[in-house]
């Protein structure tokens, strides 16, 4: 993310392209045959961008630079002027997200180049400046309602400009070139591609955004050529903005994007569900110090240094995603207050089953209703989330999310109790060793890891998600290594009844 010095910057994402870059985008833009009639910048700020562009393709009929800063709009006239090119070119002092485009982009010929460096900021990030600099609320990423309430639905605002350039090229001819994340340039991409937007061509270029803007973040100038005649669900990736190869293809297979077509296309066979194994992810509780805990010799320690000595029967063994990574797994450092068995659960009976753990939960009750996120909201008290039968079994294989290496591990329980994990761990549960030790060795295969690695931009904050892990159909790979009757024999399906670490929780709580 962009380093903004102040408030009033972020919330319009208030950086300038260096007029340096803006020459090299433009050199890249050039070598790729386009004779652009008409220019548009729908963010142009003090106009380094179309200024570049202007001098790249003199021959170009209008140019057309949108801005909402006033000043920067001022600046960009006095340019024009001073490069004696005013006549030619059209400022507009307007907001994107209440622009009437169609009316602006009815005037302009064909091909059109859209070119520009949008906010790179997230909606969530000026929700929290109270900013009006907003697009109109939709979900235009089709999340189910979970995804919308926990996270995803949390977008950067050039995502949804791109979007919107998106649609203006769905009958018109001309190509879009904008610096943006590089997860955001894939974003955008999958959707045109899943809907149909007619792309010729997709590139992408790195850039050093530390040397640019002094941000620490994956960056790219996004290249998108659009015609009526041609389709291609392709990208190519070049290292640099000066490399005339590119050093690998992006695709789209089977409903998502591949960082790596070559090795997909050698193990596409292996993508596909299997009802056996089910990835789970960690326990979302989002309050650690009261819900994670250190033991002690007189009791449980939680976040704040207090010690009491809670009952056992809803502690267990927490394993977080940097023990998963380090293969920190024969004993645990943390532990973790589970109050729930299944998603929903009534939590009305620790009172009895534990009324020592049941006054703490009360003692924290503040904190933990002012958990931010609103899954919790119209909850029993004290909820928590991504629990199930599944989190109380014996045996479990994981792997962090946030770590960049496919490795699996098997983790069993620690003094009889099952081994619990955080939200940012994905695992399979497993009702045996025999289960997890071999769903671990096949996991942890060469071919696994190749087909898995080739869906992963390692890159994102965080790599390995459960989407991806999803993608694998571990029968396949079985079949694939010629262990198919281990697996057989091994891989227990769990049943739709509770099991019976379930059972005898329930009756506890109903016997007391």
């Amino acid at each position: 993310m962009v380093l903004l010095k102040n408030s009033r910057a972020c919330e319009f994402g208030d950086f300038q392209t260096p007029d340096d870059l803006a020459r090299r985008s433009l050199q890249v833009i050039k070598q790729l045959t386009i004779d652009p009639k008409s220019i548009l910048e729908p963010t142009c700020g003090r106009g380094s961008f179309l200024l570049a562009a202007i001098a790249a393709f003199p021959t170009a009929q209008q140019s057309v630079g949108v801005e909402i800063n006033k000043t920067h709009l001022e600046a960009l006239q006095q340019q024009l002027i001073a490069n004696g090119i005013d006549l030619s070119v059209q400022t507009l002092h307007a907001d994107f997200f209440q622009m009437d485009w169609s009316e602006i982009l009815s005037q302009l010929p064909e091909p059109i180049l859209v070119i520009g460096n949008p906010p790179w900021v997230t909606n969530s990030m000026l929700g929290g400046l109270q900013s009006s600099n907003l697009p109109k609320k939709s979900n235009f990423q089709s999340l189910n309602g979970l995804d919308a309430l926990t996270g995803k639905s949390n977008f950067d605002i050039s995502e949804w400009m791109l979007l919107q350039h998106l649609e203006w090229f769905k009958q018109r001819t001309g190509i879009m070139a904008m610096l943006c994340k590089a997860s955001v340039a894939r974003k955008v991409l999958v959707y045109a591609w899943k809907h149909g937007y007619p792309t010729q061509s997709a590139r992408i270029y790195k850039f050093d955004a530390m040397h640019y803007f002094r941000a620490a973040v994956d960056a790219c100038l996004f290249v998108v050529e659009f015609g009526q005649h041609s389709f291609s669900k392709d990208c190519l990736v070049y290292d640099d903005l000066s490399d005339a190869q590119a050093s690998h293809t992006l695709g789209y297979r089977n409903g998502v994007m591949i960082a790596n077509i070559v090795v997909y296309d050698r193990w596409q066979h292996l993508h596909g569900s299997d009802e056996k194994c089910t990835w789970r992810s960690g326990i979302k509780h989002d309050c650690a110090k009261v819900m994670e805990l250190e033991k002690r010799t007189d009791g449980y320690r939680n976040g704040n240094g207090i010690t009491i000595a809670l009952e056992n029967i809803y502690i267990y063994p927490l394993f977080k995603s940097s023990d998963i990574s380090n293969n920190r797994i024969v004993t645990c450092r943390k532990y973790l207050l589970v109050t729930q068995h299944l998603v929903g659960e009534d939590t009305a009976h620790i009172e009895y089953d534990a009324p020592i753990t049941w006054r703490y939960l009360q003692d924290n009750a503040d904190a933990l209703a002012k958990r931010g996120s609103s899954i919790y909201q119209n909850r029993p008290p004290f909820s928590i989330f991504g629990v199930g039968d599944y989190t109380f079994r014996p045996w479990k294989v994981a792997i962090s999310g946030f770590y960049k290496k496919v490795v699996f591990t098997a983790i069993r329980s620690v003094d009889d109790r099952p081994a619990v994990f955080d939200d940012t761990v994905y695992f399979l549960s497993c009702g045996s060793e025999d289960e997890a030790v071999f769903l671990t060795e096949i996991l942890n295969s060469s071919i696994a890891t190749e087909f898995l690695s080739s869906m992963i931009f390692w890159n994102d904050k965080r790599p390995i998600t459960i989407d991806l892990l999803k993608r694998l159909n571990i029968a396949a790979l079985a079949t694939e290594l010629g262990r198919e009757n281990e697996y057989v024999a091994c891989v227990q399906q769990i049943p739709e009844k509770r099991t019976k670490t379930s059972q005898k929780r329930r009756k506890i709580s109903t016997s007391c």
